[in-house]
């Protein structure tokens, strides 16, 4: 059964946490810090790698009570980051051009912007969904 505002995906969550022992999953689900842990011991040196397998269903729940969804899509924005974001293609999807564009001309302002949306694309996505939602944004 589909939760009502389904934010993200548990098909993504899993073939994130394929690349899970440097954080990815924890990343997406909105666990910045426990994702800044896994990525610097290798998901605790597998361990808690193996565990997330089973946690996946869990955090993806939170996740959707936690985020805003709308027109702007997670699972877009995320893959968008994690390959194509020191081009800046996460930020253009969003409608964020003017940094889209310092992004690809700095290598994603040589990285500290991508290491800066790692920890923040939920937040920002959820953002402009509740924006949308409200009308602010057209």
């Amino acid at each position: 059964m589909r939760f009502q505002n389904d934010t993200h995906s548990k098909m993504l969550g899993y073939l994130l946490w394929i690349f899970g022992f440097l954080g990815a999953h924890r990343f997406y689900y909105g666990k910045p810090i426990t994702g800044t842990i896994w990525f610097f011991t290798l998901g605790l040196l597998g361990i808690g790698w193996i565990i997330d397998l089973f946690l996946i269903p869990s955090m993806d729940r939170e996740a959707d009570l936690r985020f805003s969804g709308g027109q702007t899509n997670y699972s877009i924005a995320w893959i968008l980051l994690t390959f194509l974001g020191i081009f800046g293609a996460h930020r253009l999807y969003m409608g964020k051009w003017i940094t889209a564009l310092l992004y690809l001309v700095t290598g994603g302002f040589f990285l500290l912007g991508v290491l800066y949306d790692f920890w923040t694309l939920n937040d920002q996505v959820s953002m402009k969904n509740r924006q949308q939602s409200s009308g602010l944004l057209r």
